[in-house]
């Protein structure tokens, strides 16, 4: 059974990573998102927050769970038995950043290969710090995100949904 990690801090989860979650479950025979835990950020939403909302949304999809980790993404990766880490590219930055990234999870672990899916068109510009910013100042998100998701930013963030 060939496992695929498609790992990020989902802060919140946008109809992005659900394209790329979606496209990755008709490839690969089961596909892990692992919710990081980062705490060098500023998140939004609590892990287990992070980890309910992206269950909610692809609770649908049956090669598909959602499951919390930290640490180095390719020794979760090697844990659960992933061969392949997914990661979604919106442009060059994002291309550039995996570039990097690509090189040391290889050194890291060699046996462990990146497969990247580009984003939708539709969703190119869409990033969750974006988003959030966004939302923070009044902005309707609500055709950026799943509903559930716009409900609880919106709640998160102290607006009338």
């Amino acid at each position: 059974m060939t496992i695929c990690l498609y790992p990020g801090t989902f802060d919140p989860v946008t109809l992005g990573h659900v394209d790329v979650a979606t496209r990755a479950s008709r490839i690969f025979e089961k596909v892990v998102i692992g919710v990081y835990e980062n705490p060098k950020r500023n998140l939004l939403f609590e892990t287990r927050e992070r980890v309910d909302l992206f269950r909610e949304v692809v609770n649908e999809i049956d090669n598909v769970e959602v499951t919390a980790f930290d640490g180095l993404m390719v020794d979760y990766a090697q844990r659960i038995g992933a061969d392949v880490i997914v990661r979604g590219l919106r442009g060059g930055s994002d291309f550039e950043y995996e570039h990097e990234m690509a090189f040391m999870n290889k050194k890291l672990a060699p046996t462990v290969e990146l497969v990247c899916l580009i984003t939708s068109l539709e969703y190119q510009f869409v990033s969750s710090s974006l988003l959030k910013e966004v939302a923070g100042l009044g902005g309707d998100i609500g055709d950026l995100v799943p509903p559930q998701v716009a409900q609880a930013v919106c709640e998160k963030m102290g607006f009338t949904p």
